[in-house]
């Protein structure tokens, strides 16, 4: 009877994220499969404040196993290349990231974004004037975000995120961030 009541949930949770990217939806239903518990009924909730932009945003964006498409595009718009205003889809795995990260946290404090999306053009100038900016940034595509987190300490996400094991996991003490993205597994 359980394994025929998740199927419906699982399946339920396709329907409703199918106005969304193949990326999203796929992220939607990797997501049904986070953890020990099923992390699909319960309110994803995370809170952001951009360092560039001083914007902030306070949002849910899974909510009993549906996506929330208001708050989706909220993150979108708050995660958009700063630098020329150019937007772009935010893979939900990403998300579900932070969000295990954030119950890591003890759901205390917020993440503040260093950078979230980045144009292509963006991407390019940077690789110009800094070190460390691949020139197939997982930015560009809005599978990465660079964050530090007001309930944990920097080199306590990082050994969060490590253990997650979710994607790459990019440390950067000096600056005082860790990069998340949805690729492979892999550290630095």
């Amino acid at each position: 009877m359980l394994v025929e009541r998740r199927k419906v949930l699982i399946g339920g949770l396709g329907l409703a994220v199918a106005g969304f990217g193949p990326a999203a939806r796929a992220a939607a239903l990797a997501g049904a499969r986070i953890g020990t518990r099923d992390k699909t009924l319960e309110a994803h909730h995370l809170s952001f404040y951009h360092i560039h932009t001083a914007e902030t945003l306070s949002v849910t964006y899974r909510e009993n196993g549906a996506l929330v498409p208001d708050a989706l595009a909220a993150l979108t718009r708050l995660l958009r290349d700063f630098r020329t205003g150019e937007v772009h889809e935010i893979d939900v795995a990403l998300l579900d990231t932070l969000s295990l990260l954030h119950d890591a946290a003890d759901r205390r404090g917020h993440f503040e974004v260093i950078s979230g999306f980045r144009s292509p053009r963006t991407n390019a100038a940077l690789r110009k004037i800094t070190t460390g900016v691949a020139e197939g940034s997982l930015h560009m595509s809005g599978r990465a975000i660079d964050v530090r987190s007001t309930g944990l300490a920097t080199k306590d996400l990082r050994a969060a995120a490590l253990e997650l094991a979710r994607g790459g996991v990019g440390y950067y003490p000096s600056s005082n961030f860790v990069h998340l993205d949805t690729g492979a597994f892999r550290a630095w």
